[in-house]
């Protein structure tokens, strides 16, 4: 079963990358299509390539960030939307249990009058 790379997280993170490519995009279906000027090779090709190479390097640029934002949540803390840099704020378990397991883990030993030495 294949895995899917970009999530809905990450496909929200991304549309600031893809309106431009839409806007490339009709501008190239308009000067393709409607030739306001005709078609003369020494201006239309430098145009056309600088229009082609910019939406290439956008859609490479935006896959490359869509792998690097899904790797980085993959890999670091994960907190919630507008509370990463608040003072106290926790991180959201990938999981949904709402607290890391690390903490729960010393909550409980701290709590449990099994674990207390005597």
């Amino acid at each position: 079963m294949a895995t899917k790379i970009f999530d809905k997280d990450t496909i929200l993170d991304l549309t600031v990358n893809f309106v431009p490519l839409g806007i490339l995009a009709v501008f190239i279906g308009i000067f393709v299509f409607a030739d306001p000027w005709g078609f003369d090779l020494r201006a239309s090709l430098p145009m056309y390539l600088i229009m082609f190479s910019m939406v290439i390097s956008l859609g490479i640029l935006t896959y490359i960030s869509g792998k690097a934002i899904a790797g980085d949540e993959k890999k670091a803390e994960v907190y919630s939307q507008g509370q990463a840099f608040l003072d106290g704020a926790e991180p959201i378990d990938p999981h949904g249990h709402g607290e890391n397991s690390e903490e729960t883990d010393e909550h409980e030993s701290k709590t449990d009058p099994e674990n207390e030495e005597h």
